[in-house]
């Protein structure tokens, strides 16, 4: 990791004090979701980002929210901390990431994919190992923000572009630009701001799971397989999937359930990619 980017991630402020309600509020076993309610209501913009994800595939709720009482109702407290923590930090890192030759909205889709991936080809694993692997597959990609901003003020743009398009391994790319990969920057930003020590780990593994300890391998490999299939220089292609169905069978899960689940995710984004 060069030291430019260390010295720009740790000039990055603070998450705002919004959030650290909500994250107290989440953390507290005595919280409830009508105090979540009453904070979360003081941030109209948070209240429209939660109500828009709220509906989007993502969820693939039946009927449409309007309220949003009946949104954290709906989705429970720990489902509305992750939507809190996903859009301060867009609001926090400016969202351009011209270097990687796509628009900040369908970053956010792809974002959104590798969760609906992990969330569906998770739905019988126990819930809280699940939510941290979809709050973790929501976020992973955070650290691209960071790398794309650095490549701008270098003035290589259209050389990161124009590896982006020889190399596949885009992570390869990264660490020849900055010397980590997105993971990792991902991981030491959310160090900065605190976050769980495990949470982080599994991120910062994300790119390159074998050097993950056995502590955390298993859910460092299920997000290097989300965001393989999800991949943001080409989500679901065919030559992406194969190569994730061919990590999975190596690593032994269950190859149909994968690609069930890699097929929902086709149904519900195609149309958006």
């Amino acid at each position: 990791m060069t030291k430019e980017l260390i010295s720009r991630i740790n000039s990055i402020p603070p998450l705002s004090e919004t959030f650290i309600k909500i994250n107290n509020i989440c953390n507290d076993p005595n919280g409830t979701i009508e105090e979540l309610v009453k904070v979360v209501e003081e941030d109209p913009m948070l209240v429209a980002n939660i109500l828009k994800t709220v509906n989007s595939p993502l969820y693939g709720l039946k009927i449409e929210v309007f309220d949003i009482a009946q949104a954290v109702a709906l989705l429970g407290i720990l489902e509305i901390k992750i939507l809190s923590t996903l859009f301060f930090i867009k609001k926090l890192l400016k969202i351009d990431i011209e270097p990687y030759k796509i628009e900040p909205e369908k970053f956010a889709t792809i974002s959104n994919m590798q969760g609906a991936l992990v969330k569906y080809w998770t739905n019988d694993m126990q819930k809280d190992k699940r939510d941290i692997l979809f709050a973790a597959a929501l976020l992973q990609e955070t650290g691209k923000v960071l790398i794309a901003d650095i490549v701008v003020q270098n003035n290589e743009t259209y050389k990161f572009q124009a590896d982006l398009e020889a190399i596949v391994n885009v992570a390869e790319i990264e660490k020849i630009y900055v010397g980590a990969t997105a993971g990792e920057v991902t991981a030491k930003i959310f160090e900065h701001w605190g976050f769980d020590k495990y949470f982080t780990n599994i991120i910062r593994y994300s790119d390159e799971p074998l050097k993950a300890k056995k502590d955390y391998k298993i859910f460092s490999i299920y997000l290097n397989i989300a965001k393989t299939v999800c991949a943001i220089n080409a989500p679901i292609s065919q030559r992406n999937i194969t190569i994730a169905l061919n990590h999975a069978k190596q690593f032994g899960f269950d190859v149909n359930k994968l690609n069930e689940a890699i097929n929902l995710v086709k149904e519900k984004y195609q149309d958006k990619i």
